[in-house]
């Protein structure tokens, strides 16, 4: 099975470019994040025609998650358990139960800054994320995060340590409340391919040329419980699909990232 997450920055621009792309990587199952749109204009038909069952979480404003599937979708839920759609008002979580596996699309709050209101209501949400594991998810279970964490891990995964000090996303509490989710039993599965390599990064701002640079983050992440980490057999961060700046399928400033579990369907 070929699991794949992307932030799209605005499925309405992109739709194009993401079409292109789930012909040619052909992943049996993607999760999208920032889709910057609401329910009722979501393109589920662009999508089945593609063969993707699929569900989506947006109220049209900056956020919005949403899950394709082409291995059957079922039980899907918005937020977190327990939460009335009614109370949900960032749209930033979505599950669904995909050939077998619970699959989670996640779009982490950016924090803004180091100490502001919104750095602290981030941790609050992944604490909040790390809990809702504990009550209602079981480790031993086929299950996947994946998403934008807006969180480097470590510091190979910058290009510059050192331009990143006292910013957001690789501040040690962000990091911490990260570990504290995998410590639950979840795994970063594209280590599980790459696990002492630098300079693979999934985020390029589009100011300065610094795709062109090189000059990324890796905050991009799947998350995966040992029954599906054990079996990663490939994983990628797909380049190619970040570039077409000027074309009429303009690139997100995130490129997808997917890996293959031997568990099910999977592209060649």
């Amino acid at each position: 099975m070929r699991i794949a997450t992307w932030n799209v920055n605005s499925l309405k621009a992109r739709l194009g470019k993401i079409e292109e792309w789930l012909e040619i990587a052909e992943p049996d199952v993607l999760c999208m994040q920032e889709t910057k749109m609401a329910d009722a204009a979501f393109p589920a038909l662009a999508f089945h025609g593609l063969g993707y069952e699929s569900v989506h979480h947006g109220n049209g404003r900056w956020n919005g998650v949403a899950i394709l599937s082409r291995v059957g979708l079922e039980d899907a839920h918005p937020g977190f358990s327990g939460e009335e759609l009614s109370d949900i008002e960032e749209c930033r979580f979505l599950s669904a139960r995909c050939g077998g596996v619970r699959v989670a699309s996640v779009y982490v709050p950016n924090g803004r800054s180091v100490g502001s209101e919104h750095y602290e209501a981030k941790l609050e949400w992944l604490e909040r994320l790390r809990l809702d594991l504990a009550e209602h998810a079981d480790p031993s279970d086929q299950i996947a995060l994946c998403g934008d964490f807006n969180i480097a891990p470590e510091d190979r995964d910058v290009f510059d340590p050192a331009a990143f000090v006292g910013a957001t996303h690789v501040s040690e509490p962000e990091r911490e409340a990260l570990r504290r989710i995998e410590e639950w039993g979840l795994e970063d599965g594209f280590r599980r391919v790459y696990p002492g390599a630098d300079r693979l990064y999934s985020w390029w701002d589009y100011r300065a040329g610094d795709f062109h640079k090189h000059r990324g983050m890796r905050i991009d992440l799947l998350l995966l419980s040992a029954a599906l980490a054990d079996k990663v057999t490939y994983a990628l961060i797909d380049r190619e699909a970040r570039k077409g700046m000027g074309s009429d399928k303009p690139p997100s400033d995130h490129a997808p990232v997917f890996v293959d579990v031997a568990i099910g369907p999977a592209s060649a």
